[in-house]
């Protein structure tokens, strides 16, 4: 078998997300998936990933991802993730990893080595609709403040504007659905507006009011986990931590720019906090180093920002020899879920997985030929080969298709 063809494929409705489609001389179509900057991510992975894969063998994954990552697409040393490289990477990584499953007819969980378990406890970050198009994202990811009018009526799943403005009715919700854990950045306004420099008791008290709500509708129910977004600076993210510190807080994510280990174990120390870390910076180097300076308790990186399955089954061995559970990253496409699933239904140190209320049942739906099964705040993989689920036969007759292709293709 050998790769003849790669194609992007794009949705101007969510436009944030890139699919990749591998396909072979027998007819098998691996997919994969990488998250913002599409544009970049479209030309470097005609530009330079479809040269190199056409004419070889889909089944050399590892060694065709690491000649990727050193030599083809760049030659990357120190902590690097998320550039536009990287991404493309990824994305080509995971369609290799869904081409092997189909060729042997097993799932993604048997390839990396069976099953830990059945099933993988959810957590629903606070997120909506709109985070996978970048114009609509990047507008209300500014505004979301109490500072501002609320809206007349949050409509059902709109779970970043009832965060801000109806904490206690979401964590009741979540609650009722069986979900018993649940992510939200109270303190991202204040530091977008002072830089990450400093905030002020006015603001740490605006910060914390939902989660003294979360806490009165639902008491120790509800597990919550803070995110930072690594956009504060030490002083002001140990304050932030320790005003949490009589809250019960699960987690505290990326709390601070990743790429200082000293301040991060710092931060770690001074706020008697545990911390997870990080889809921002999330290679196997970086954990490496996390590790060893004892900064981050849970590992949370990006399968389409990190390298695809390869280098996340790097991290996930790394983190399990460190005794750290991992909760891989995912507020953004449904192939990312997927692969999350099968990583986490095998490592033996999978804990938990990052699922969005309004995608898992929204548009992931009319997108997916098929998605796991959730209920009572469980979630399970798919048994299908490979990712166990391809894109739906309607997304590449939609009005908003905007597909690329290189080689040869099938359909």
């Amino acid at each position: 078998m050998i790769v003849t063809g790669l194609e992007t494929i794009q949705l101007v409705e969510f436009s944030n997300i890139v699919w990749v489609r591998l396909h072979t001389d027998e007819g098998l179509i691996g997919l994969g998936e990488t998250f913002r900057n599409p544009e970049a991510v479209v030309a470097y992975v005609h530009e330079t990933c479809a040269p190199f894969l056409i004419g070889k063998n889909p089944r050399d994954r590892t060694a065709l991802s690491r000649t990727l990552r050193d030599r083809v697409g760049n030659s990357f040393k120190g902590f690097p993730t998320r550039s536009i490289e990287i991404r493309g990477n990824s994305a080509v990584d995971i369609a290799l990893w869904d081409l092997c499953g189909q060729m042997v007819g097993l799932p993604i969980y048997d390839l990396l080595g069976g099953k830990s378990r059945d099933r993988i406890r959810m957590y629903n970050t606070c997120a909506n609709s709109e985070y996978n198009n970048r114009v609509r994202h990047a507008q209300n990811y500014q505004m979301f403040s109490r500072d501002e009018a609320p809206p007349e009526k949050i409509g059902q799943y709109e779970d970043l504007s009832m965060q801000v403005y109806e904490p206690a009715r979401l964590a009741r919700e979540l609650l009722d659905e069986g979900i018993t854990a649940m992510k939200i950045w109270p303190f991202d306004v204040f530091a977008l507006r002072e830089g990450g420099n400093w905030i002020s008791p006015v603001d740490i008290k605006k910060g914390l009011w939902p989660v003294e709500e979360i806490r009165k509708e639902v008491g120790d129910a509800m597990e919550i986990m803070v995110e930072y977004h690594g956009l504060w600076r030490l002083p002001a993210a140990v304050e932030i931590a320790r005003a949490l510190s009589d809250y019960g807080i699960f987690w505290h994510e990326d709390p601070i720019v990743l790429d200082n280990f000293a301040d991060l174990a710092e931060f770690r120390r001074a706020s008697n906090a545990k911390v997870a870390a990080s889809e921002n910076l999330g290679t196997a180097p970086w954990f490496r180093e996390a590790l060893q300076r004892g900064a981050i308790d849970f590992a949370t990186f990006d399968v389409t920002w990190t390298g695809g399955l390869t280098e996340a089954q790097r991290v996930t061995h790394l983190a399990d020899v460190f005794d750290r559970p991992i909760a891989p990253h995912d507020c953004t496409g449904p192939v990312t879920l997927l692969c999350n699933l099968h990583l986490l239904a095998h490592a033996p140190n999978g804990l938990i997985a990052e699922t969005v209320r309004s995608h898992l049942r929204g548009f992931y739906r009319d997108v997916m030929t098929d998605l796991p099964v959730f209920e009572k705040g469980f979630i399970a993989p798919l048994d299908g080969p490979g990712l166990g689920a391809s894109l739906a036969p309607d997304v590449l007759g939609r009005n908003d298709l905007v597909r690329r292709v290189s080689g040869r293709v099938s359909g």
